[in-house]
């Protein structure tokens, strides 16, 4: 029997938003310094800040993701880009801090000094083991490089007979022979005199920085990658190096992006996938049936400060609905894929509703849009700074767009996403580090002493009157 139209109205379900709901204060036995926000970006992927930045082309780029990850979160590189430039972006971030650095970027003795220049400014390094025949001849540094003819040969400008070291080898011990030798960078051969990897002063001296970072088990910094469902070609390549790939499609529960993956998951590396975007319980139900091991879903559709589509459509899901739905799906089938709450998260109470409603993280697009590390153009505007944050169904980001299946461009005639101008925020320690003494007061008020905590024991109310806007504090949008 046909669903009669008007039951359709009378049965709907109640699609709340952030700003229908409050987190009720409970008995508080904790303060909130010692407040605990470890928590997960997926099955194997832990976090100490529950904070993942959205992939965006105004938002993460590497120096964003290196940033996060050193905070103890967590940056996704954007797609919109070729599948070299992300790779690139990837491969900056896992090369940036490690207690040994494996896939060391090296030179040979017969190349020019300008060439190495042109490699350690590519790379954003300052220095270059030289390389022949797979063992180490020499370094050449930007000291050497600034001081010497372009058309050089390496092996005239470097410094020869390095210290080496051999493995194991443990922190202290690696720094002990740097500072005997007055060396910043410590190369590690085998037997045989090859190189195997590489130690930098500044990584062991970030490590110490940085306790609470999010590294993987090489001691290098996480990061996670966009991919398209339809170009596995990329996933294959990325998922050689990313430690989590995101599902980036603005409608995941759709027939053909479930095929291609399945079809991508038997090509790619062991590594954890978020699938998303998704609005419902039947999306993840049927997202879970179709997969084995899913490492997340990321939730939410419609919400993000600038994306148009339910604006444009009426077809969304708010994230806080969203996020609750997928939760109890992911609870009725006690999987432990995490939930990625997405979209119009504006700060801690925003973040603080979404894990209480069920999610391990949160993504965070506008937040992270107005930071320093963030890839956006920056302008002034009446004696104040701002960056430009735009979505990627914009008609902007689509005309940039190399991957053109997010929206499904060529199949859709019009712009999903619009632009604005957003404050000027600063380095993004500082906007984190208020984030997470908000998000820490508000477990306070809610007597959660965990993230674990907040889920089972928060009490939701809601409010009245509640608008589907608010106010903003952008310059202006525009198509």
């Amino acid at each position: 029997m046909v669903q009669g139209f008007s039951s359709k109205i009378v049965e709907a379900a109640r699609a709340y938003s952030f700003q229908d709901l409050l987190l009720l204060p409970g008995l508080s036995k904790v303060e909130p310094s010692e407040v605990n926000l470890a928590s997960a970006a997926s099955r194997r992927i832990g976090l100490n800040i529950p904070f993942i930045s959205s992939p965006m082309d105004t938002v993460t780029e590497s120096e964003m993701a290196i940033a996060l990850a050193r905070l103890g979160a967590l940056g996704v590189i954007h797609r919109n880009c070729s599948a070299e430039e992300e790779l690139d972006m990837v491969k900056r971030v896992k090369r940036s801090e490690s207690f040994i650095i494996r896939d060391v970027v090296t030179i040979g003795p017969e190349r020019t000094v300008g060439e190495a220049y042109e490699a350690m400014e590519r790379n954003a390094i300052n220095g270059l083991p030289v390389v022949d025949n797979g063992k180490i001849v020499g370094i050449i540094t930007g000291r050497d490089v600034r001081f010497a003819d372009p058309g050089l040969p390496v092996a005239k400008a470097m410094s020869k007979s390095p210290v080496v070291a051999r493995e194991p080898l443990d922190p202290v011990q690696a720094v002990d022979l740097m500072r005997e030798h007055k060396i910043e960078k410590l190369p590690i051969v085998d037997a045989d005199g090859k190189l195997t990897g590489l130690i930098t002063y500044k990584d062991v001296h970030s490590r110490e920085q940085f306790k609470s970072s999010t590294r993987d088990s090489e001691g290098r910094l996480v990061v996670g990658a966009a991919v398209s469902p339809f170009d596995i070609e990329r996933a294959k390549e990325l998922s050689k190096h990313a430690d989590l790939l995101v599902l980036d499609v603005a409608h995941y529960h759709n027939a053909r992006a479930i095929a291609s993956t399945k079809e991508m998951v038997k090509k790619i590396e062991d590594v954890d996938v978020i699938f998303g975007n998704i609005g419902t319980k039947q999306a993840a139900l049927d997202i879970a049936s179709a997969f084995d091991n899913v490492g997340g879903f990321r939730v939410g559709m419609g919400g993000g400060s600038v994306c148009t589509t339910t604006e444009l459509t009426k077809a969304g899901s708010p994230t806080a609905f969203a996020t609750a739905q997928v939760a109890d799906a992911v609870s009725e089938l006690g999987l432990d894929s995490k939930v990625i709450a997405d979209g119009g998260i504006r700060g801690a109470g925003d973040i603080a509703l979404s894990l209480a409603l069920g999610a391990d993280a949160v993504m965070m697009g506008y937040v992270f849009a107005g930071c320093k590390e963030s890839p956006g153009e920056t302008t002034s505007v009446e004696g104040r700074m701002y960056k430009l944050h735009r979505g990627m169904g914009s008609a902007s980001a689509r005309e940039k767009r190399m991957a053109l299946d997010r929206y499904s461009q060529p199949t859709k005639g019009i712009p999903e996403g619009t632009e604005a101008w957003v404050p000027y925020k600063g380095e993004v320690a500082s906007v984190v580090g208020e984030l997470t003494a908000a998000l820490m007061a508000a477990m306070g008020y809610a007597g959660a002493a965990s993230l674990q905590e907040l889920k089972e024991t928060a009490v939701i109310a809601l409010t009245t009157g509640g608008s589907h806007t608010r106010p903003s504090d952008m310059v202006f949008r525009f198509s």
